[in-house]
């Protein structure tokens, strides 16, 4: 297998990006301007919605969203200041917690709902017929399968932060100036 992927590789690898912010960008415009909800808000409400009971813990919450993790207990806080969900301390586990959909939060889904699937049939499905959408959903399940086989441990106690690592990154102490 090549260490680098080939041109045209590269350019479908570029093109699903900027298609995913062009597009994301739009939604999140339309569903803040029309109904005065933020698209993560909206993917926490539906992620929610499709739960058994209307409730996920956290940490399953963060594993379903398909939008950005980072800020998400801010969003689920604001949320729940608005009356959008509720949290519920676990039976099961006293130091867990559930984030629970209220009915203002599916009613809010129920009102979104129409603005965002507007959306993805303006800006993505009518520029895509029905074949290309069967091959894309294909490819793409499959990359997303593989990447979830190979998902890396996330890093302990590090916050999220950038640290460079290899040659690029610089001598690491005297030891290694020599």
């Amino acid at each position: 297998m090549p260490a680098r992927p080939d041109p045209g590789h590269l350019a479908a690898w570029r093109a699903l990006l900027e298609c995913h912010a062009a597009v994301t960008e739009l939604l999140a415009r339309e569903l803040s301007t029309e109904r005065g909800l933020p698209l993560k808000a909206y993917d926490v409400l539906l992620n929610l919605a499709e739960a058994p009971e209307g409730r996920l813990r956290m940490q399953e919450l963060s594993a379903s969203v398909l939008l950005s993790k980072s800020g998400l207990s801010r969003v689920v806080d604001r949320m729940e200041e608005s009356g959008l969900v509720r949290r519920e301390r676990s039976e099961d586990d006293r130091r867990g917690w559930f984030t629970v959909l209220t009915e203002r939060g599916r009613s809010t889904l129920r009102r979104a709902a129409p603005v965002h699937l507007r959306g993805i049939q303006e800006h993505f499905a009518r520029h895509v017929d029905d074949e290309e959408a069967r091959v894309l959903a294909t490819a793409l399940a499959r990359v997303t399968a593989a990447a979830r086989a190979s998902r890396l441990p996330e890093p302990a106690g590090d916050g999220g932060r950038w640290t460079p690592v290899g040659p690029a990154a610089g001598p690491a102490g005297p030891a290694e100036r020599r």
